[in-house]
């Protein structure tokens, strides 16, 4: 069985800029590949590219064992490929119903005749969030009212909901407390039991490997190389993060100046 999401050798430059160059990995159907790196490794050019916001400038970019060039988010999100930005796209002072279903209300009668069905997306959103785990006390309220890791959930909990075969998640959990990124993680490790293929951006291992399959590490465009969870461990997965070698030579030369 094919792949929901492959890149080959994935390059993509910004003038005399090289964003990425040579990035290979895999998304398959109920795994989490974890992308992990600094500001400025590739990670957003990279799920731009998957996201249909780029094109690819070399490599091979596959969905579902076919090679394409997508041409926008809209005909990503029509093969299945929902994307949450860290900004998540919502409107605060909009109610949690109305941002579950914005661009896509269900309504009533026909043409221009027909009107909002509130009762219909009202329950939908409840049922939806309810099937995810999440609790909310009220759909009609602000979504501005919503704590960081509750709105990420929604957000979620949207793309699971109109289809998306694969979930991009762009930093969930890096403006969030302790507690917060926990509960992020759960909806992300339900969303891969329910079949999703979930992409994580991520900088922090701790957060990453518990709910990873899959590690791809990226520093400055680079592939540092890509594991699966019984290649490496958090030590080994934070060491190559940190850049193990640079850190063990920063440590000699630190030692040597206070002797």
């Amino acid at each position: 069985m094919s792949s929901l999401l492959e890149t080959r050798e994935v390059g993509k430059s910004f003038g005399s800029v090289i964003a990425l160059n040579g990035v290979s990995t895999v998304v398959n159907a109920g795994e989490v590949t974890c992308v992990l790196g600094d500001n400025g490794a590739g990670k957003s050019t990279l799920i731009k590219i998957l996201a249909g916001a780029h094109q690819h400038d070399t490599g091979e970019f596959l969905i579902e064992g076919r090679p394409v060039r997508l041409s926008s988010p809209r005909e990503a999100l029509d093969r299945g490929i929902a994307t949450v930005f860290q900004d998540l796209a919502v409107v605060p002072l909009m109610s949690v119903w109305r941002n579950f279903f914005l661009g896509s209300e269900p309504r009533k009668g026909w043409g221009p005749f027909s009107w909002l069905d509130g009762r219909t997306a009202r329950a939908t959103t409840k049922k939806a969030l309810a099937e995810m785990g999440i609790d909310l006390r009220n759909v009609e309220q602000p979504v501005g009212t919503l704590s960081g890791g509750e709105r990420q959930c929604v957000a979620i909990a949207r793309a699971v909901h109109f289809g998306a075969k694969v979930l991009i998640l762009d930093e969930p959990t890096a403006a969030l407390g302790v507690k917060q990124a926990g509960v992020v993680l759960r909806y992300v490790a339900q969303a891969r039991d329910r079949g999703l293929g979930v992409v994580l951006i991520t900088h922090n291992p701790h957060h990453a490997y518990p709910v990873g399959d899959r590690f791809l590490l990226l520093k400055r465009g680079r592939s540092l190389g890509c594991f699966d969870k019984a290649d490496i461990s958090l030590e080994e997965l934070t060491r190559q993060m940190a850049g193990g070698a640079e850190l063990e030579a920063l440590e000699h030369e630190l030692r040597g100046v206070q002797q």
